[in-house]
């Protein structure tokens, strides 16, 4: 069943702009299919940051569709643009890839081992995976098949044609800053994005190799005939004629072509965005706040795209997704976390909501350590008060964007048990799935667990991050026999401790029941009730806890902390609990 539509009360973000895409739309080109875009390049991992450049639109897309327009979500996979460098941290390649610098994407070979033809499928193809998990629908729009088909001849010729008002619009940013200032300005701004990276390499204040020689300027660059680089230089170009040379000043080979019927080579970066949103009808596309700067792509096409015949979409400037305790990705630099490496850690539903409870110019970081079991905990709140009906609308409008399209609610797990919980279930049993049944199923005897299958996907991820993502040292041993010598040095109210717990275990053996028993004891010795709440009890009853539970960590795993300690209990079992506690 579709997802009904939100409220019209409903003021999140993502509304918002889909009542100015519509109205821009109807504007522009009524009565037709809304567009929005995305760009990506697969010149290596395609990483969580390149994520916002997907999930902004298709969030914006979906709200559309769910009301009831039609819309498409274009994807331009840019693997037309060159293989720049060699990215680090890319298993099976090696540094003589960078043989390959110069070439189309397409036409580099794909990393040792892939099943793909090459390099940018081999990327492509995990992205696709994860927008698929993630219940992305687009259509995606290969670069290289646009440009060696002679799909954007026209636009090329065009181009050319005009390339004296195009050289106009650049000249304006190719004055070079200072040194100092060049630092400065450095120092403000974060990485460019691929793209931009792409665009700032070269001459100018704007950074472009733009096609400027001694022949004048040209905005389109062919790839070189004989080594398929794009190291060229345009010397000469006839507009009547359409006749081109080059020159390629890698491998020194020249040849004179006619472009109306050359499809091997493509417009400089500059020139190919705007030209992009003229021919498809773009009226939405987010852009990162590296495109905000004078002379970057964004503002330089809003410039250009008039030569083509269109104009600039709508869209914010999006803030960058960073990972904890990581800096801002950069996918040219190799091992830094992709979708599908967030994926294997926690659900789609969570990973959405992470993207659409924030504004696109709010930053935010994606958690691989500790962290996610905060995020977990805070997500499972919202989903509780989402239907109890006590959430904010903001809030609900999240929910109901992250764990479903206007097609239907994405596959969930049955039993969303604690996060936390899993993780400590799986740190404990170490692989065992009979045991992890038998603890879960004990968590709830008035609902007992009768399959792994009720927790999964979620205990999947959980037990994919401790795996993965905890370190050796941390990861929970379960001692085998009894620190007989730190029983034997215990005074007597640390051996009272233990035996309240002791006579407690099985008339409390639950989740809840061993949470309520393990606060308790220290309260009990205290002399006051264990059902006393916080208000009523001294501050040192707090101190007493922590030390309680710092002793049964070590007669249990011999440390001073560990997965919470009901979970711990019935993880390691009743009859065991009792063998190491000295019963």
């Amino acid at each position: 069943m579709p997802i009904v539509a939100q409220s019209t009360e409903t003021t999140d973000w993502v509304s918002r702009f889909a009542d100015e895409v519509i109205e821009e739309s109807e504007r522009r080109a009524p009565g037709k299919p809304v567009v929005v875009a995305s760009g990506l390049s697969p010149s290596g991992p395609i990483h969580l940051g390149n994520l916002r450049e997907v999930m902004t639109p298709h969030l914006v897309a979906d709200e559309i569709r769910r009301r009831g327009h039609a819309v498409r979500h274009l994807i331009s996979w840019d693997d037309y643009d060159r293989y720049r460098k060699v990215p680090a941290g890319v298993s099976g390649i090696d540094e003589s890839w960078a043989e390959h610098i110069g070439k189309p994407l397409t036409s580099v070979p794909a990393p040792r081992g892939s099943a793909h033809p090459n390099w940018a499928e081999h990327f492509k193809a995990a992205m696709i995976a994860s927008l698929a998990e993630l219940g992305v629908e687009f259509d995606g729009i290969s670069q290289t098949r646009q440009y060696t088909s002679g799909a954007y001849r026209e636009q090329i010729l065009h181009a050319m044609k005009h390339r004296a008002e195009i050289d106009a619009i650049l000249a304006q940013y190719r004055t070079k800053p200072k040194p100092a200032d060049q630092k400065k300005q450095q120092a403000r701004q974060k990485p460019v994005d691929e793209a931009e990276l792409e665009a700032a390499e070269g001459s100018g204040a704007a950074g472009e190799d733009d096609g400027s020689g001694s022949a004048g300027y040209f905005p389109y660059k062919p790839y070189c005939g004989n080594c398929e680089k794009d190291f060229t230089t345009v010397t000469a170009y006839d507009d009547d004629s359409t006749e081109m040379t080059y020159a390629c000043t890698a491998c020194g080979f020249s040849e004179t072509v006619r472009l109306s019927e050359f499809n091997r080579g493509k417009l400089v970066w500059k020139v190919d965005w705007p030209m992009r949103w003229a021919y498809e009808g773009v009226v939405f596309e987010p852009s990162g706040v590296d495109h905000s700067s004078p002379g970057s792509s964004y503002q330089v096409g809003g410039q250009i795209v008039p030569i083509f015949g269109g104009k600039q979409p709508i869209g914010p400037m999006y803030a960058f997704v960073g990972i904890s305790g990581m800096a801002k990705m950069s996918s040219s630099r190799g091992g830094v976390p992709t979708p599908a490496d967030a994926l294997k850690i926690m659900e789609p539903q969570l990973l959405r909501w992470l993207y659409a409870r924030r504004k696109p110019n709010q930053s935010f970081k994606i958690a691989f350590d500790q962290e996610i079991q905060r995020l977990y905990d805070e997500w499972d709140k919202l989903a509780a008060k989402v239907a109890d009906g006590s959430a904010l609308p903001g809030d609900v409008a999240a929910y109901t964007r992250a764990v479903g399209t206007a097609a239907g609610e994405l596959p969930k797990t049955p039993r969303p048990l604690p996060y936390r919980t899993l993780a400590s279930v799986a740190d404990i049993t170490a692989g065992h799935e009979d045991q992890a049944l038998r603890i879960l199923s004990e968590l709830d005897p008035s609902r007992p667990l009768t399959s792994l299958d009720e927790a999964r996907p979620r205990y999947d991820k959980a037990e994919a991050w401790i795996n993965t993502h905890v370190p050796a040292d941390q990861r929970t041993i379960v001692r085998d026999e009894p620190d007989t010598d730190l029983l034997k040095s215990l005074d007597e109210p640390s051996q009272q401790s233990v035996r309240l717990l002791l006579d407690g275990l099985a008339e409390h053996w639950s989740l809840d029941g061993l949470t309520h028993l393990v606060y308790g004891v220290p309260k009990v010795q205290a002399g006051f009730s264990a059902d006393a709440g916080p208000k009523e009890l001294p501050p040192e009853i707090k101190t007493a806890q922590r030390s309680f539970f710092a002793l049964l960590y070590h007669l249990l795993v011999g440390r001073d902390t560990g997965p919470r300690l009901p979970t711990l209990l019935l993880a390691v079992g009743q009859e065991r609990v009792r063998k190491l506690l000295g019963e």
